[in-house]
């Protein structure tokens, strides 16, 4: 297959819509169908049949963002993005006739919400770029927006090195947390030997509060597998796993739909794009454990062994899956490797900062009005995702804390919101970027309390290898328990600044190396808390 072939096939489909004036677009992502989304589709199909509207579609589409305002339902016209839609929230069933009745003509004041508002002018959407716009399980329309283009470029116009050279241009860091330049990544494992090479996508998004993986496997899962194939081709891999989480079922579905369409299409399989490239995808459920979001527990728990981490070296880069060099990225990180090669990695290296490029999708959660996923350029600042994109904190109250990076973050005061959110500058105030999870806090939050909940979690979910993890959460949590009580005392709160430096320095893996963040950070910024509880100097 040639590029040319392909664009010829796109151009089909889109023609094959050419009658279509106006889309109508519900989100049927997790978020939303909790919310009732399923009923307003059907109901909207419905209105459809019954006033004839022929050059209209109603379909399903992927995440829109705004979690907290759902169902949601954009009018359009076919080609037009998110922000230039006509936007419905709390939509119901009842609603359907009203809309139907609008599209070609005044919309429905009373459900409109405002598509100017910052929530959406605000972003720079790359990964995202198709979320809200096509049906998930349509590889048609998948390829009809430039979909698997970059991947049929890269196999017929492109040399490995000329993928890696790319990726390397881009900048393009592991979106997963730990923020390893993906470039570096990909070539370490070229290097090897030739031979059985594996590449892995680390869907296995455990920190309470992030829903970023999730959102994309369910909007725009034929993304991710077209960024592994293509690394696949980088790195000299012939197999791939996609190891996700079991309790994220839609996502599962949509993407065995993905797979199975893209394999029948010929993007995975035997002689990809009629190429001599080969590359299979499996997909792996995870049992729940957060601990198997670490790289060397993820490969045991794919090897079907119990979910504990190794030390490392050897990397897996050098020996991962069945002692083979083994590649692994996070979804979004996948997600973002087709639009550097379309547009090149000094189009992705333009954008954001000196030392962290591109865009980053977060998931805004907790105490914040406009709850959901938003996507924006590397190097905003805090302020500007909370008070502006997130709409401030709701009901009047004071913003207090916002925590980054999930359980292996910290908790960043109001003094500190003007920072630009990077690698490097998060990492200055002793947290983390970590997957995108972003927890809000207002002026009722105890900070105590919040590093006691951020324990516990670690404690239940350290798989209990080493001692330092697993003993040392359960005495800190233990220790922060007496605290949020007020039976804590100076030696007590000298005791778990002690144990903090010991779990960090000693623990195995990252789980238990960055599970004092939160008590770190805590204890830096609202100490005054942790001192109004202590029972005495004794």
């Amino acid at each position: 297959m040639h590029l040319e072939d392909l664009a010829e096939q796109a151009a089909q489909y889109r023609n094959e819509d050419a009658h279509i004036e106006r889309e109508v677009r519900v989100c049927v992502a997790a978020s939303c169908q909790s919310s009732g989304s399923l009923p307003v589709l059907e109901a909207l199909k419905s209105a459809c049949d019954t006033q004839g509207a022929g050059s209209c579609k109603v379909k399903g589409v992927g995440c829109m963002g705004l979690c907290s305002a759902g169902p949601l339902v954009a009018v359009a016209d076919k080609d037009c993005a998110l922000n230039e839609s006509v936007l419905y929230r709390d939509v119901t069933p009842d609603d359907a006739p009203d809309i139907m009745a609008s599209v070609c003509s005044t919309p429905v004041e009373r459900l409109r919400c405002p598509t100017d508002q910052p929530f959406f002018s605000r972003q720079q959407r790359i990964v995202l770029e198709h979320s809200g716009l096509i049906d998930p399980d349509s590889l048609r329309g998948y390829i009809a927006v430039g979909g698997y283009a970059a991947l049929v470029r890269a196999l017929t116009e492109m040399t490995p090195a000329d993928v890696l050279r790319e990726v390397t241009t881009s900048g393009l860091r592991g979106r997963g947390g730990g923020g390893y330049p993906t470039g570096l990544k990909w070539s370490t494992i070229a290097k090897m030997p030739p031979g059985q090479k594996y590449v892995v996508c680390n869907a296995d998004e455990g920190d309470p509060g992030a829903f970023m993986d999730r959102a994309v496997l369910e909007s725009d899962p034929h993304r991710v597998l077209e960024g592994m194939a293509i690394a696949a081709y980088a790195v000299g891999a012939s197999k791939g796993y996609v190891y996700v989480r079991a309790e994220y079922p839609l996502a599962v579905e949509r993407l065995e739909t993905a797979i199975r369409k893209a394999k029948r299409a010929g993007f995975l399989g035997a002689k990809v794009a009629d190429t001599q490239f080969a590359f299979e995808v499996e997909i792996r459920l995870g049992a729940g454990a957060f601990v198997c979001g670490e790289e060397t527990a993820l490969m045991a728990s794919i090897e079907g062994l119990r979910g504990q981490p190794r030390p490392r070296p050897p990397y897996p880069a050098e020996s991962g899956l069945w002692g083979c060099p083994t590649l692994i990225n996070n979804v979004e990180t996948f997600a973002n490797i087709a639009p550097i090669i379309r547009e090149g990695g000094d189009w992705f290296a333009a954008i954001g900062t000196e030392g962290s490029k591109g865009t980053k999708v977060f998931a805004l959660a907790g105490k914040i009005k406009n709850t959901g996923l938003i996507e924006v350029p590397m190097g905003t600042s805090l302020r500007d995702i909370i008070e502006v994109i997130g709409g401030g904190i709701p009901d009047g109250r004071a913003f207090k804390a916002v925590q980054t990076g999930g359980p292996s973050g910290g908790c960043i005061p109001e003094a500190h919101l003007d920072i630009p959110v990077d690698y490097d500058s998060l990492k200055t105030l002793g947290t983390i970027m970590g997957s995108g999870g972003l927890i809000v806090m207002d002026e009722t939050s105890c900070m105590v309390d919040v590093a006691r909940f951020f324990m516990e979690f670690c404690m239940s979910e350290s798989c209990g290898k080493c001692i330092p993890c697993r003993a040392g959460t359960w005495q800190m949590h233990a220790l922060l328990d007496t605290l949020t009580k007020g039976r804590g005392t100076r030696a007590d709160l000298a005791l778990l600044e002690d144990l903090c430096d010991v779990v960090r320095a000693t623990s195995l893996c990252g789980l238990g190396q960055t599970a004092p963040n939160p008590v770190l950070s805590t204890l830096r910024y609202f100490r005054d808390e942790y001192e109004a509880k202590l029972l005495g100097d004794a």
